[in-house]
């Protein structure tokens, strides 16, 4: 079982080079975080940007461009688009987020003639955190693409949970459906699905993991609060993947580890499209990206 993100940096390096796109890969954020990935054997990189302004920011960090192929465009709208083509076009076997904003990046992918969404797929958003206060690496969904899951795109997500998860070494992941309550509450649709799913993973219709809801948070993570609260659960306090109700409570929970812990690391990709696809936010740290990338280059397969 993989445990830190420095494992997943190694298992990579171990594995046939994957080539990264940067979509508009001016920042440099982005830009220290694919020479560290070229550093590290994670990845072969192409930034697709304006030149001058990848110039700069090389001179300024004092990075070799010459490391990377660059495809000059002149707008990160036409950056997108150019991004996603590559890929398309073979070029490439994961797709990175630089400085354009999600909307944009999204579109691109998502456009039905020219994207990278395979017909009836669900797109979701999955995030890896290492924190400090916990004895090993979580998985968690959806944080970024679906705003409100319903039954069928939450069996999806857990799938795609359960699928990196095994990646990770986790050969029967164990999955907490979230809800505000442990209780089961009828008018609380997170409490009726969850109880579904479990359900659903009990009769072996959900496979390779065990999964129990619903569950509030502090039951998922800690055996005591489960104690108290008289929950007698597998899941309990050694939870693996966390699949929350909503955005909201998925997004806080990120943003919450990302601000307020220094000694948290993450990683956020999303799932679903023909290729691996880096989605970390535009105010994540180089690390966050980093990190993003190796566990992308994990998932990815040559196109």
């Amino acid at each position: 079982m993989i445990t830190s993100f420095e494992e997943i940096y190694t298992r990579v390096a171990s594995l046939p080079k994957k080539r990264l796109v940067v979509a508009w890969g001016v920042d440099d954020h982005s830009i220290v975080a694919a020479a560290e990935a070229i550093k590290r054997n994670l990845a072969e990189v192409t930034l697709v940007g304006n030149q001058q302004m990848i110039k700069k920011v090389c001179d300024a960090e004092k990075i070799d461009a010459s490391v990377f192929r660059v495809v000059d465009v002149s707008d990160d709208a036409s950056a997108t688009g150019m991004a996603v083509s590559l890929i398309n076009q073979g070029e490439g076997d994961m797709l990175m987020k630089g400085l354009c904003s999600t909307d944009k990046y999204m579109r691109a992918i998502l456009n039905k003639e020219k994207g990278l969404l395979p017909p009836k797929t669900v797109l979701t958003h999955v995030s890896l955190l290492f924190h400090p206060e916990y004895h090993k690496l979580i998985l968690m969904s959806d944080i970024a693409v679906i705003p409100a899951p319903d039954l069928t795109q939450k069996i999806a997500m857990v799938g795609y949970l359960v699928e990196i998860a095994r990646k990770l070494g986790i050969e029967k992941p164990k999955v907490a459906a979230l809800a505000a309550t442990e209780q089961m509450l009828t008018g609380m649709q997170a409490c009726v699905d969850a109880a579904i799913l479990a359900k659903m993973a009990e009769r072996g219709q959900i496979r390779n993991c065990i999964l129990d809801g619903p569950l509030s948070l502090d039951i998922a993570m800690s055996k005591e609060a489960a104690r108290i609260k008289k929950v007698d659960s597998e899941v309990a306090g050694d939870v693996d993947c966390l699949l929350f109700p909503n955005i909201e409570s998925g997004n806080m929970f990120y943003k919450a580890n990302a601000i307020l812990c220094k000694d948290a690391h993450l990683a956020a990709i999303v799932t679903g499209a023909k290729a691996p696809v880096v989605l970390s936010s535009r105010g994540d740290n180089t690390d966050t990206k980093l990190n993003s990338i190796a566990l992308a280059a994990l998932m990815a397969k040559p196109f």
